[in-house]
């Protein structure tokens, strides 16, 4: 089989997944919230049908009729059971050459086992007719971010982790990503943001925007996650990436506890890039900067309050189908 990168997030999409909040168990009193934030997420992606089409996941009926009275005609409703929304990390990767990659999972390091997690990703990928190649390792979709170079980066806290794989060494690693997805160059950063129970999946701490250029954000005043993001632009400095600096939301607090916010879990659709809002300081500033890197796309800043309670944001709910 032919192996090809995958389309950087700024090509253009044929259409995109984005799961639904659909199990009042897990999400308690923040499900309501949730699903209006989620539905506004693909309200926005759609943008009056300027963006690509929108595939919205629901685990059930109940859910599904949820989403329906909430978008409208802006989105696909797709029934097909699944634990929960994080179709970064669960959905199959489609490649340039129209098929996918599905990847075992294990719920991020087996912290949240929940049925039918392990199988979304074929049985989205089917009732796409795209077919669907099984790759015997453990990776999810938010662990990685490409240039569509074959350019790749990562962090060691995730795909070293040995909760994910551990007979893979590092260049075991290397050698899974260039074979399974075609990319030939890894830029390794360490630790991600605090809090974070993927792990530290590198879609909330740097994300490319073009080729050999790698947003990382700045830290505010009092930020938990200061030292992190010095220590990642110190380590992509090291490569031949040009590092462009944004505001970051700084210290974000639910019940007390710092949560892992973070505007680089936006999204890059064909019409629109949607970054996380969380009523911070830098809310507004953080949507200019990322306007100024997509001069050709609307950057929309929408809350993700409720959604970042169950442990992400639009980034990680959301699975591109490359056109």
């Amino acid at each position: 089989m032919t192996r090809l990168t995958p389309a950087p997030e700024w090509a253009p999409h044929k259409a995109v997944w984005i799961g639904f909040p659909s199990h009042p168990d897990l999400w308690e009193d923040d499900l309501e919230p949730a699903r209006a934030e989620v539905a506004a997420f693909a309200r926005a992606v759609h943008a009056n049908g300027k963006g690509e089409r929108v595939l919205l996941v629901a685990a059930d009926e109940e859910a599904a009729n949820a989403a329906r009275a909430l978008v409208g005609e802006a989105a696909e409703i797709i029934v097909e059971p699944f634990g929960d929304i994080w179709l970064r990390d669960t959905a199959a990767i489609v490649t340039g050459d129209g098929q996918a990659r599905d990847f075992l999972f294990n719920g991020w390091g087996g912290k949240y086992d929940l049925p039918g997690d392990d199988s979304i990703g074929r049985r989205l990928a089917a009732q796409r007719h795209i077919p669907a190649q099984a790759c015997d390792w453990i990776l999810e979709g938010g662990a990685i971010d490409g240039d569509g170079t074959g350019l790749v980066v990562t962090t060691e806290q995730c795909l070293l982790n040995p909760n994910r794989n551990p007979a893979l060494s590092r260049a075991d690693v290397e050698a899974r990503l260039a074979a399974d997805l075609g990319y030939s160059r890894v830029i390794w950063l360490g630790e991600g943001l605090m809090n974070d129970h993927t792990d530290g999946h590198v879609d909330n701490l740097a994300r490319f925007v073009a080729p050999g250029k790698l947003v990382i954000p700045e830290p505010d005043a009092d930020d938990p996650n200061a030292l992190v993001y010095q220590h990642a632009a110190r380590d992509a400095a090291a490569h031949d990436v040009e590092i462009v600096r944004i505001p970051s939301p700084g210290r974000v607090l639910r019940d007390g506890e710092i949560i892992p916010a973070s505007y680089m879990n936006f999204y890059i659709g064909n019409a629109a890039v949607v970054v996380p809002q969380y009523g911070a300081a830098n809310d507004a500033a953080a949507v200019a900067a990322i306007q100024a890197l997509f001069p050709d796309r609307v950057a929309v800043g929408l809350h993700a309050d409720a959604i970042l309670t169950g442990g992400g944001s639009f980034h990680c709910i959301s699975q591109q189908i490359p056109a």
